[in-house]
């Protein structure tokens, strides 16, 4: 039986059931960004290295797993998440398959080699916030959140640092920030190759992008249709169904 500590909680991370994953409300939770990285990146299936950047409680490489047979390997900054993210590994029984390491994205050195993984994915703080009064009171949130230890270049940076010559780097955020992603992406020469925009419902307004790029690509950036969330009865899409409850 898997060990809890003070609010933390066993949900299913599938509706099949067939894997959960350890949360807390006022530690980390993952939320539908990490099921639409994980289901947007395009990673190898029977073999190959896998890294995730900003991994917060290991819900994208937990999803990966489902989808790969690939190493995985996830890093996550805070201390008490990534405790959460390697229990819930060893609950699932995918410690031969998961490695979930604590750490600055910005300093991997002697933890990670360079140009070693075939994909990187990354859910990266989407705030710049340089104000504190803009900062959520709940600390571990405002890291997760908040540009605070790891700011949209550091993220790119570090996917560049670690991806092969060839490899991709998946990418969600918001649509706010889409020209600092492309511009930040091109300059760290990741080309971009897919963007997806996802949208609550019809007539409103993108809350999230996918984007993926490769290194040392050539442009072609190809624009996906969108991906609506809700239907008008608040009900999920069928495409969003197939998404999370895959």
């Amino acid at each position: 039986m898997v060990q809890l500590y003070d609010d933390e909680r066993l949900d299913y991370l599938t509706a099949d059931e067939g894997m959960q994953i350890i949360q807390s409300p006022t530690a980390f939770s993952f939320s539908l960004d990490a099921v639409l990285l994980a289901n947007f990146a395009s990673i190898p299936i029977k073999r190959g290295n896998i890294l995730d950047l900003c991994s917060g409680n290991g819900a994208i490489p937990l999803l990966l797993s489902r989808k790969s047979n690939a190493n995985i390997v996830g890093v996550e900054l805070q201390e008490r998440i990534i405790d959460m993210a390697k229990r819930s590994v060893e609950h699932n029984q995918l410690a031969n398959q998961i490695q979930m390491l604590q750490g600055d994205i910005r300093n991997l050195k002697g933890e990670l080699h360079q140009s070693s993984f075939d994909v990187v994915t990354c859910n990266p703080p989407y705030f710049k916030t340089p104000s504190d009064t803009e900062h959520n009171q709940n600390e571990y949130l405002t890291i997760a959140r908040h540009e605070v230890y790891c700011t949209l270049e550091d993220a790119v940076k570090a996917c560049k640092l670690h991806v092969k010559p060839g490899g991709k780097v998946a990418m969600v955020h918001r649509p706010g920030r889409l020209v600092d992603i492309v511009t930040t992406f091109r300059m760290y020469k990741l080309e971009p190759k897919r963007l997806r925009l996802v949208y609550p419902k019809r007539g409103r307004e993108a809350n999230m992008l996918l984007v993926e790029g490769i290194r040392d690509g050539k442009a072609d950036l190809h624009i996906l249709p969108p991906l609506y969330i809700y239907n008008e009865d608040g009900t999920y899409t069928e495409e969003a169904k197939e998404i999370i409850y895959d």
